[in-house]
């Protein structure tokens, strides 16, 4: 099953501009992906209507978009460093972006030509998928996997800072602050209704119970329930994304850093709550932080290794990458623009 968004990705009469109103309203959003309009329209000195009409502009022209996702404690997570025939990367791109489990893509600049992210219910289902599955993929070279340990911070707990502090103060505080730890093992699977759920969510995180209801089957109620069940116990993420490079943030840099063992937990905590950082988590390997920046450009890399200098002195960078392209986010492709064109449900692959 793949959902679309209405709309060539490469249509001449796209709107593509982000005005202050619309930056604020995603800020809004990323803080309260479901709050309801009377809600962010206060916090935006806007009424309701005005809130959601803009709202739907952005998404209709696929330049923000909510989604919903399993959180980290309900799958085991790996960063995978990827190796292709110059010939083959396209393919290999394409072929990997159709993987329900590849939930992330990115092409780079550097000493590999894609970094995935991947998910799986267990450790040896995981490296049967990276290995089997990727590495046998026609015109590919090799792989180096990376397992995530301890996530600091992720593009859910991301905030694109365009609100007036009075609105921000009216909506929940970022929760980067709240490390979790990756599962090594999934030992309850989610039952066929709450996947359901999750997957109507994923394509649309504002979809209202009755909406949800109809999409999956159940009645108004039993969606209700099972979604806030979801949310209690803290099975689902949502987050607000965007286009990024369409709203200034042109450069993202994916940091390889070594920090003492010792400062890790606290470095990983500050770190996550820098404006730059998208993600912070620590990995396995001789580099145990993995760091993923949006910049406003490649001039912006500059100033910010010199704070991560000043705040940070044992950390030590030890490998820079920039990425050239993200044809893949969470389940969404982009286009070369970063606007969402499709979505495949994740899914982790099956031991």
């Amino acid at each position: 099953m793949q959902e679309s968004v209405a709309g060539s990705p490469d249509a001449p009469d796209s709107d593509t501009r982000f005005s202050e109103l619309d930056l604020a309203l995603v800020d809004a959003l990323q803080a309260a992906p479901r709050a309801p309009w009377t809600r962010i329209g206060r916090a935006l000195g806007v009424d309701a209507t005005t809130a959601a009409r803009r709202w739907e502009r952005l998404r209709t022209n696929r330049l923000a978009w909510i989604t919903a996702y399993d959180t980290p404690k309900s799958a085991t997570v790996a960063y995978v460093e990827v190796r292709c025939r110059p010939s083959s990367l396209e393919a290999v791109s394409a072929a990997l972006a159709e993987l329900p489990w590849v939930f992330s893509i990115d092409e780079t600049a550097g000493d590999f030509d894609l970094f995935l992210s991947v998910a799986a219910p267990d450790l040896p289902t995981l490296g049967q998928s990276v290995h089997r599955t990727i590495g046998g993929l026609p015109g590919l070279r090799s792989t180096r996997t990376r397992l995530g340990i301890t996530l600091y911070g992720e593009g859910g707990d991301w905030r694109i800072r365009a609100m007036e502090p009075a609105g921000r103060a009216t909506l929940p505080a970022p929760r980067a602050a709240r490390q979790s730890t990756y599962s090594t093992d999934m030992r309850e699977r989610p039952s066929p209704q709450d996947r359901a759920l999750m997957t109507a969510l994923g394509a649309n995180g504002r979809l209202g119970y009755t909406e949800l209801g109809a999409a999956t089957g159940m009645t108004e109620q039993t969606a209700r329930r099972r979604v806030q069940r979801l949310i209690h116990h803290g099975d689902v993420n949502f987050r607000c994304d965007i286009a990024h490079p369409l709203a200034g943030l042109s450069t993202m840099v994916i940091y390889r850093v070594a920090v003492p063992h010792a400062h890790l937990e606290h470095t990983g905590n500050m770190l996550a709550r820098m404006e730059q950082v998208r993600m912070c988590v620590s990995v396995s390997g001789p580099h145990n932080l993995l760091v993923i920046v949006w910049l406003h450009g490649l001039n912006a890399i500059g100033p910010f290794e010199m704070l991560l200098a000043e705040r940070f002195p044992t950390l030590e960078v030890k490998d820079r990458t920039v990425a050239l392209h993200s044809p893949k986010r969470m389940g969404w492709l982009l286009d070369t623009q970063g606007r969402a064109t499709r979505r495949i449900p994740l899914d982790p692959p099956r031991p």
